[in-house]
């Protein structure tokens, strides 16, 4: 056993000692492995100083003794159903930073796209088995024996982006979302509004999509405003989503909405694209807006209810460090921020 735990104190690869890394911040072997683990009682400035050190000498912990050592991996998983669309990877983003900055490992579970891991295969192996030590998921449901599977074996776990029954979950209300985008149209006069909701693809289950399109309905409702069935459109949750909504819309007869409230800022941009190239005016024919806040939409003008999944990334993953840090009560459901970004995309509807 001694000789498992002096390889713990070792660098992967690069034969630097936690003992050198000690010496270099003028501080103890014990501070020094209490701040590369993310453990509390290391003051900021002397964490960053340890983790400062630890780069300069080209420090890297050995995960894999380490967790012979301790029983822990150091190493977060993330469950995504897809790792290619914009939300994903900006929370994707926000987890790694936070994990990079105690010294924690990611490992990636992408469920959507050609190869895509079977989710029994995942459960299985790769959390039953403790490769992980926590769990991030991202708006994806997990079914009962998924979920009793993981309360087992006691891993932490927080959903970000859509509300799994039985778990804490951090997001937006979408709700709320929703009443914000169809009350800043229905202030702006409008009462024809289209939506434009994603495709529910149960293979992944990606809960998002289906959670906003009933709170859209309700939304409108809860405003006077009766949905218009022939004025609702499904499409896949992207810019080509969008613009295959876009055609459908252009393509009917009889009168038409003033206004379209898109699930995502990604269809949101699909239809300003194809309104451009079917000479519709936004604003002044159509009024277009999206959720989510993408850099994209900033660049074009789009009127978006804003949210920061890297933040609410960053956010789950600092709740899971401090449950694996034995904070009982870290672990918990929260609402993240919302507004709206009103641009040059909505205006009032034509008289």
């Amino acid at each position: 056993m001694a000789k498992t735990s002096e390889r713990a104190q070792r660098g992967g690869h690069s034969g630097i000692s936690i003992e050198d890394v000690a010496v270099a911040a003028g501080v103890s072997t014990a501070t020094v492995s209490r701040a590369l683990r993310g453990l509390p009682r290391v003051s900021e400035s002397t964490r960053t100083k340890i983790l400062i050190a630890a780069k300069d000498l080209g420090y890297v912990p050995s995960s894999s003794a380490a967790g012979l050592a301790t029983g822990k991996t150091r190493t977060i998983g993330v469950l995504a159903p897809y790792v290619d669309r914009w939300f994903f990877g900006k929370v994707i983003d926000g987890v790694e930073r936070e994990l990079h900055s105690h010294g924690y490992n990611l490992s990636l579970f992408n469920l959507g796209g050609r190869g895509g891991a079977p989710r029994e295969r995942l459960f299985s192996r790769a959390m039953v088995q403790k490769q992980i030590d926590a769990l991030v998921l991202l708006a994806t449901f997990l079914n009962p024996g998924e979920i009793e599977e993981l309360q087992d074996i006691e891993m932490p776990v927080v959903s970000v982006g859509g509300a799994v029954p039985g778990l804490s979950t951090i997001g937006v209300d979408d709700r709320e979302v929703s009443r914000t985008a169809a009350r800043h149209l229905r202030d702006l006069g409008h009462r024809r509004i289209a939506m434009l909701h994603g495709i529910g693809e149960v293979q992944q289950q990606f809960t998002v999509p289906d959670f906003r399109a009933t709170d859209f309905e309700n939304a409108l409702r809860e405003m006077g405003i009766e949905p218009e069935p022939r004025w609702t459109f499904r499409a896949e949750f992207t810019v080509e989503g969008g613009v295959t909504a876009a055609r459908a819309f252009a393509a009917q007869s009889g009168p038409k909405p003033t206004a379209i409230m898109c699930a995502s800022d990604e269809m949101a941009l699909g239809v300003l694209f194809e309104a451009q190239r079917l000479g519709i005016r936004v604003p002044e024919e159509l009024s277009v807006v999206g959720i989510d806040g993408h850099e994209m939409g900033a660049a074009v003008g789009l009127t978006t209810v804003w949210q920061d999944p890297a933040a609410q990334g960053q956010r789950a993953t600092q709740m899971l460090l401090a449950a694996l840090g034995g904070d009982d009560s870290a672990v918990h459901s929260e609402y993240a921020e919302h507004r709206l970004i009103a641009r040059e995309t909505t205006a009032p509807p034509a008289v």
